[in-house]
């Protein structure tokens, strides 16, 4: 594979969404220190602000969007790329947790979580794909997940989400094969963000249950988000296919690659607590 030449970063546009909190937040902190102007694209407009007036720099814009709403992404894209012309990198930060064991989800509940993290980033990325085009070099990334590459009891929809938005990356990067767009995914592992302490749980599940095992899962957590969000960047500017963040994610890429379909024997212990929604708390 030939290897690209990086982007520059000083003056030119990338757009983020999901950048009101957590590792949006943080790479837009980084990328504005380096002298990049920002498109800011989140559903929370006063987290949006309150970012955009503590940033370096000039020229960044807000977007408050539902990214569900295909009309409404429409129209951001039209907005941002009219504010900034030099847009040449667009990365995917936006996302929703679910908890929920088969038995306990609804397909509404199941369909929404899809909607938000696929479709989501499914609508912005071919909105602003137009823009992205028209520079001689751009990349776009996109946050997958450690269940992504494995799949655990207890997360299906997520895992459906991750896994789907993972093959929609690497069909995009298939496609855009020779072009001026390159395309890649982060895979982070135990990230300190909160979104599994805000996400949604099945209606079905009790919230004492649900609370237990969300915090399970968030003590499981090791990396700063300011630290994930410096790989994000460094891949981005670099326009790498494909970066783990976390110990944990490479340990996991590893064991999916050696055992396929045995991982979950070796997932199963540590995660006992976490993926656990049906016994009292």
């Amino acid at each position: 594979m030939t290897r690209m030449p990086p982007l520059t970063v000083e003056g030119a546009t990338t757009a983020i969404t999901g950048a009101a909190a957590g590792m949006g937040a943080e790479a837009a902190r980084l990328l504005a220190a380096r002298g990049a102007r920002l498109a800011l694209i989140d559903r929370d407009a006063d987290g949006l602000a309150a970012l955009a007036a503590a940033l370096p720099g000039t020229g960044h814009t807000v977007h408050a969007v539902d990214l569900t709403d295909d009309e409404a992404v429409r129209a951001v894209a039209a907005e941002a790329t009219a504010s900034h012309p030099r847009l040449q990198a667009l990365i995917t930060c936006a996302g929703s947790s679910m908890l929920g064991s088969i038995d306990q989800l609804t397909m509404a509940e199941m369909r929404w979580l899809m909607d938000v993290n696929l479709w989501g980033t499914v609508n912005i990325t071919q909105a602003l794909l137009p823009a992205l085009r028209r520079q001689r070099a751009a990349h776009i990334t996109h946050l997958v997940s450690i269940y992504g590459l494995a799949a655990p009891a207890g997360r299906i929809p997520y895992a459906m989400s991750k896994y789907a938005v993972r093959g929609f990356t690497e069909a995009l990067r298939h496609e855009l094969e020779g072009s001026t767009v390159t395309v890649g995914a982060i895979y982070p592992a135990g990230v300190k963000t909160g979104i599994i302490l805000r996400g949604r749980y099945a209606a079905a599940l009790d919230p004492a249950i649900a609370d237990r095992a969300a915090k399970a899962q968030a003590q499981m957590y090791h990396t700063e988000p300011a630290d994930a969000a410096r790989r994000i960047v460094e891949a981005t500017v670099h326009r790498r296919a494909r970066t783990m963040v976390g110990r944990e994610a490479r340990l996991v890429d590893a064991l999916a690659r050696v055992t396929p379909t045995g991982y979950w024997r070796f997932m199963r212990g540590p995660l006992r607590e976490a993926i656990d929604t049906t016994t009292p708390a």
